[in-house]
């Protein structure tokens, strides 16, 4: 009796010892995602040239910035670019303006250039929408008024979203927040001000 109770005490003291000298577990938590804009500072002004406010520029467009991100979640699919007027609501609805809109960019895309061009459908395979059309929709708050906050958020998805674009900017809006619900790993943001020069 005494040998066994001697046994089962070496084997959970050896146990013991083992567990406090095995090496710590890294619980270092993973990167964050984050979304960058070189042409301004998050929370700065957004420059004249990426705006309605343009020279050359056709009415209701513009020139998108160069929209750069990193350390995007575990298991990512797909990500979703999505920059609205918060300061916005639309046609007496509960909804604000929405200037650009783009779904399915593929996993492994980690920037969009400078002048995204027009057009539906880009060549990887995304598409794009805002109010004005398939095509990035400069911010123009009026100058008589206050700066209006302009978000843009990027959105990782475990999936890609069965969302063709349709007529409607804003019911493409409604579909493809709608299938976005319950496939989002992580979400970074970036915001920029605007209004019209005097």
């Amino acid at each position: 009796m005494r040998s066994i109770f001697l046994s089962s005490f070496l084997s959970i003291t050896l146990m013991t010892a083992g567990a406090a000298g095995a090496p710590a577990q890294d619980t270092q938590a993973p990167p964050p995602f984050v979304l960058s804009i070189p042409g301004f500072e998050d929370g700065g002004e957004i420059p004249v040239d990426f705006s309605q406010a343009a020279d050359g520029v056709a009415e209701g467009e513009g020139t998108s910035p160069e929209i750069s991100w990193e350390n995007p979640p575990e298991g990512t699919e797909s990500f979703v670019l999505y920059m609205h007027d918060i300061d916005v609501v639309r046609d007496m609805t509960l909804e604000d303006q929405l200037h650009w809109l783009v779904w399915n960019i593929p996993a492994d895309t980690t920037m969009l250039p400078e002048g995204v061009e027009r057009g539906e459908q880009l060549e990887d395979g995304s598409y794009q929408t805002s109010a004005t059309g398939p095509v990035y929709r400069g911010p123009g708050a009026p100058a008589a008024g206050p700066l209006h906050h302009y978000v843009f958020e990027l959105y990782a998805l475990d999936t890609s979203l069965d969302v063709e674009p349709v007529e409607d900017p804003f019911e493409n809006r409604r579909a493809v927040l709608e299938a976005m619900d319950g496939h989002i790993l992580g979400k970074a943001t970036y915001v920029g001000l605007f209004k019209r020069p005097e």
